[in-house]
């Protein structure tokens, strides 16, 4: 399949194992990508990972600031297949019906449930036992093409965003895998999504990482790790804002935001029952266990 071109377009560490997969079967001829971003409070100006592959990998790069309107480098690229992984922007139908082979999206869930920008976040928030990748053709809009194949993720109580990421990350790369000859075949079967059953999966907001104690348990639990390690739900314990990497919960008597301390474990009081944090982030400080955090904070055991 070397003589396959193809034109990769994504932006994110999750797009990196599907375009390892691409440079190592086909010929990549173009990668498409975000312009770099400021990143950090100095903000400085940074490529996104998968520019930073194609560059070690001597691939050209195209950064367009709309795609919309700025497309002719793909075109002049002449590829026979486009594939696309969470690139984050609507592709232009010129685009979408250039290549002999079409134009493929790899995305995290199984559509048509979470179309959208968010949808492992959402699988998480939602407290979802499965999830998984589609390989789909792609069309005019969002995440509402045909389905080529897809496959499935038994999501563990443990999973986070981190680890749900990096295991769809790899499992969207095996699709693309075992997938690859047969989208150079000519006869890939298309599979119409039922639009009835689509769910949406919209971007994840700031205003959405502050913890709401009138939730239940499982709710706020659900969603530390779909916000952990980034970008991490917050809340305040006697004013002090923290950010909670890990935490855990019982099911018992309580008062809702309250505050429930001992020498080695603080929780704060939810709906039905008690959020117990592991491992927070107090502004401007590093992550640490609960039981450090209340060395230094004798006063909440008063």
């Amino acid at each position: 399949m070397k003589d396959i071109k193809v034109v990769f377009m994504g932006t994110p560490d999750f797009s990196l194992a599907p375009l390892k997969v691409l440079i190592e079967k086909t010929n990549v001829v173009l990668v498409v990508t975000k312009p770099d971003a400021e990143v950090g409070r100095k903000r400085v100006l940074t490529p996104s990972p998968v520019k930073k592959l194609a560059m070690e990998k001597n691939i050209p790069v195209f950064t367009p600031n709309s795609i919309k309107k700025d497309y002719q480098t793909i075109i002049d690229a002449k590829p026979d297949l486009i594939v696309t992984c969470a690139y984050g922007k609507i592709i232009p139908k010129v685009l979408i019906d250039y290549p002999k082979y079409g134009c493929v999206n790899i995305h995290a869930s199984l559509l048509p449930k979470y179309r959208g920008a968010a949808p492992i976040q959402w699988s998480l928030i939602n407290g979802d036992k499965e999830t998984g990748i589609t390989l789909m053709h792609m069309d005019e809009f969002m995440d509402t093409g045909d389905i080529i194949d897809t496959i499935k993720y038994e999501i563990k109580d443990t999973d986070d965003i981190g680890t749900l990421h990096d295991e769809l990350s790899v499992l969207g790369s095996n699709l693309l895998d075992k997938n690859l000859e047969y989208l150079i075949s000519g006869n890939v079967k298309r599979i119409k999504q039922d639009n009835d059953l689509a769910t949406y999966a919209p971007m994840i907001e700031r205003d959405m990482e502050e913890i709401d104690f009138n939730d239940s348990v499982i709710n706020i639990y659900n969603k530390i790790r779909a916000f952990s390690p980034w970008p991490l739900t917050r809340t305040k314990i006697n004013d002090e804002e923290v950010k909670v990497i890990k935490a855990h919960y019982k099911n018992e008597k309580s008062e809702v935001n309250k505050l429930y301390v001992t020498k080695d474990s603080l929780g704060i009081g939810a709906k039905d029952g008690i959020i117990y944090f592991d491992i927070i982030k107090p502004i401007g400080k590093n992550a640490m266990e609960i039981r450090n955090y209340l060395n230094g904070k004798k006063e909440l055991l008063k």
